[in-house]
């Protein structure tokens, strides 16, 4: 595992305590896991994501990331439903290890709530998290 000094973490994303990120583009949110999540879990051999029309609460589980170490839980940062998942992670689930913030995100979904994401937490605020 890297030390947080290592990892990725990107500016215009927020984040939640259970290491999801969220990022809006073109008035959807695109949702994947964060850069120290990937690499707590090790590496990537399968991920379940939900289908387009889903609906999910904040908090619901929406997925699992399975690694050679672990089998993890995805949970929704915000309320929405699903426009589309990641499909080109079946055949090839290590880009959420190699990408987490570009070809290794998740699904992209439509916010019940957008103002939902204002309590989630920005890149300072997350290292400040993980160094708790």
């Amino acid at each position: 595992m890297k030390d947080i000094s290592e990892l990725t973490f990107e500016d215009g994303v927020k984040y939640a305590e259970d290491h999801e990120w969220v990022r809006q583009e073109e008035g959807e949110v695109v949702i994947g896991i964060s850069d120290y999540a990937q690499d707590q879990l090790g590496d990537i051999v399968f991920v379940e994501l939900p289908t387009a029309g889903d609906r999910f609460a904040k908090g619901d589980e929406f997925g699992t990331v399975e690694s050679v170490k672990a089998v993890s839980e995805l949970y929704m940062p915000i309320s929405c439903e699903v426009v589309s998942s990641n499909a080109s992670l079946e055949e090839a689930p290590e880009k959420v290890n190699n990408e987490p913030y570009g070809g290794g995100w998740m699904i992209r979904v439509k916010p019940d709530d957008p103002s939902e994401m204002d309590a989630l937490m920005d890149k300072d605020a997350y290292i400040g998290f993980l160094k708790g």
